[in-house]
């Protein structure tokens, strides 16, 4: 208890014996100097008026800038100045999800200093497993195809050598057709990689080759007719993954060689 008391106007006897009297009743502590009556303090202190706490305010999202993947793949392409660069930038290219799902890059076979590119569509299993292009059974059929005009990818001379590529480097998911957009992603890629190479002539394997290089599909019409594309020669053929389905297609596929042959002959 506290003593609200002022002691100090009354003599010592009479402050003494009031004091006593009070640590009779429990008053031990005296706290102010002067007196206060409780009983006439407000029930409650009166509260500081604050004001209302704001919300917070969430920081404004900045938005993300949307990526030419083109624009960037050009640029990658641009700066190689040899085959080998420019595989080093494909494989350092991170704006294509297939990298993602993919085992391995599938850059390219045979000879580079070839007379005849081969431009296959995309990497299926076998050719993902083993990071070369046309390696199962359509590229055991490509081989002999190839062998029949005197021409070998495994060959050290150019004049009878094959350059072997594809339009898209990394296996789309469950051998799906590669995308539009893909294809027009990786294409500034396959420019570069027909610039570095130089081949006299350009063999297009495919509805995706041609829709890549010539902006066409419908290969049963388009195979056989000698057009051009890259500044090069192109010559579309049926796939021999379509041959494998419908082997009675082999006699265009043969006219189609005797063609090329026929070609590189004028060229040499």
């Amino acid at each position: 208890m506290e003593s609200t008391y002022d002691l100090s106007a009354l003599d010592y006897h009479t402050a003494r014996a009031l004091l006593e009297w009070q640590v009779e009743l429990g008053a031990t502590e005296a706290l102010l100097d002067a007196p206060f009556n409780r009983y006439e303090a407000p029930k409650e202190a009166p509260k500081s008026k604050k004001s209302a706490a704001q919300p917070a305010q969430p920081l404004p999202v900045q938005p993300v800038p949307e990526v030419d993947t083109a624009a960037e793949a050009e640029a990658a392409a641009k700066r190689a100045n040899s085959l080998d660069e420019l595989e080093a930038a494909l494989a350092a290219f991170e704006h294509c999800d297939l990298k993602r799902g993919a085992r391995n890059l599938v850059f390219a076979d045979g000879n580079p200093a070839a007379r005849v590119m081969i431009i296959g569509e995309a990497p299926g299993r076998d050719e993902d497993r083993e990071g070369k292009p046309f390696v199962g059974r359509a590229g055991q059929l490509l081989d002999r195809m190839l062998a029949a005009i005197d021409l070998d990818r495994a060959a050290s001379m150019s004049e009878d050598a094959v350059y072997i590529t594809n339009v898209l480097p990394w296996r789309p998911p469950q051998n799906r057709d590669p995308k539009p957009e893909e294809i027009a992603m990786l294409r500034p890629f396959l420019a570069r990689h027909v610039a570095l190479a130089a081949p006299d002539v350009i063999i297009l394997m495919g509805n995706i080759s041609c829709d890549a290089v010539l902006g066409r599909r419908g290969i049963t019409r388009l195979r056989g007719n000698w057009q051009e594309a890259f500044g090069k020669p192109v010559l579309p053929m049926l796939h021999p993954a379509y041959l494998l389905r419908k082997p009675a297609a082999k006699r265009e596929a043969w006219a189609d060689l005797l063609s090329l042959k026929a070609r590189l002959g004028t060229l040499s």
